[in-house]
């Protein structure tokens, strides 16, 4: 919005060009997010408190956690508001990477609503049966892959709704390599070509995924909104090389006209996510929720996929990796033998009920991300 704006205004002024630069943008867009977040946090906070929506916890769970029953929950609507609200303020709506990356967001995002709704409001403690929790997210996560696989196979940065137009016109020729090629870090002409299925099949599993796992490591105070920042970010950094024409050439990527416009929703992410974390900081006034956990990581996985960085996502996201094997090994093993691996899934309460304060989990936590994500980063020079 204040795209169009800046380039109408520049036809007199030519300052207004500045506006232009997708770096620029990109830090706005952070700076916004805050200044939102900081602004909207408070109320929203007392707003919940009103209603009375407060998290309910697990008595099984490490005694230090019984305090927090009751702390206003479905925060993240605050983190989905600042980031659709400045991406749609710094962010270029022809793109059609942002609308679709926006979409996924929000989608997720009202699943984990309705999830939310029913566990606080109607004291649901099922909430939204498992099931069905699945079949909308595996609904959302198809119609999105999809989507990328005709986006990818279309050249130039075209529109939304012009994508399908740009199919059919081609004679529903659907030629997604080597765009759409899975990238192996570290190999600089080792890709697999996934083809149109294998393509949809990867990017509908990066996104449920991704998304489950964000949920499954928000346990703590602060615990998955940092990582997701970090995350995030680094993302944006892959986007912006993705979606320029020269540096994609000389570090050798796939270069996707229009991908770079997602460092403006990477920045609003993180910019957002830091408001959040003011907040959530231990002991924490607000929790995130499956509204703010679901999206937060379906929109990762959505931008991983659209800049080719699947692999890449797993190892910078490697907490979130853990903490769902972690689930997934305790259900496991108890299921086959009658045995736990850990004293409590996911990994975050196993290392609680050890004697780690919630603190310490939590910072060690942030700490082992920083350096994935550092790792992660390094791959896009050491090929």
């Amino acid at each position: 919005m204040l795209l169009w704006l800046s380039e109408l205004l520049a036809r007199d002024v030519r300052a207004f060009n500045v506006f232009g630069y997708l770096t620029l943008r990109a830090v706005l867009a952070c700076m916004t997010a805050l200044f939102i977040s900081f602004i909207v946090g408070p109320r929203m906070i007392a707003w919940l408190s009103r209603m009375k929506i407060g998290q309910s916890v697990r008595d099984d769970g490490p005694q230090t956690h019984l305090t927090k029953a009751g702390t206003p929950t479905m925060g993240g609507a605050l983190i989905l508001v600042a980031i659709v609200v400045t991406t749609l303020l710094w962010g270029d709506l022809d793109n059609r990477f942002v609308w679709v990356t926006l979409l996924v967001t929000a989608g997720f995002g009202a699943v984990g609503w309705v999830d939310d709704y029913r566990k606080v409001v109607y004291r649901n403690p099922k909430g939204l049966s498992a099931r069905a929790k699945l079949l909308w997210q595996s609904a959302i996560a198809v119609v999105a892959a999809v989507y990328l696989a005709f986006a990818l196979s279309a050249t130039g940065n075209l529109r939304f709704f012009d994508i399908f137009g740009a199919w059919i016109g081609s004679g529903f020729n659907l030629d997604l390599s080597p765009r759409a090629d899975l990238i192996v870090p570290f190999f600089k002409t080792v890709t697999y070509p996934l083809g149109v299925w294998g393509f949809i099949a990867l990017t509908f599993c990066v996104i449920v995924g991704s998304s489950n796992a964000v949920n499954l490591t928000d346990g703590l105070d602060g615990l998955a909104i940092m990582p997701t920042v970090l995350v995030g970010a680094a993302l944006g950094i892959f986007a912006y090389v993705t979606g320029n024409a020269v540096f994609a050439k000389y570090l050798q990527f796939p270069y996707i006209a229009g991908a770079g416009e997602l460092a403006v929703i990477c920045g609003a992410m993180a910019g957002a996510g830091l408001g959040f974390l003011w907040f959530n900081a231990y002991p924490a006034e607000v929790f995130m929720g499956d509204v703010g956990a679901l999206a937060l990581g379906a929109a990762l996985g959505t931008m991983a996929v659209i800049v080719r960085q699947e692999i890449v996502l797993f190892i910078m996201g490697g907490v979130f990796v853990v903490e769902t094997l972690s689930v997934i090994v305790q259900v496991a093993s108890f299921k086959l033998t009658g045995r736990r691996v850990f004293r409590m899934a996911p990994i975050h309460h196993h290392y609680e009920l050890k004697g780690w304060k919630e603190n310490q989990v939590v910072i060690r936590f942030w700490i082992i991300t920083m350096l994935l994500v550092l790792f992660g980063l390094s791959t896009l020079k050491l090929r």
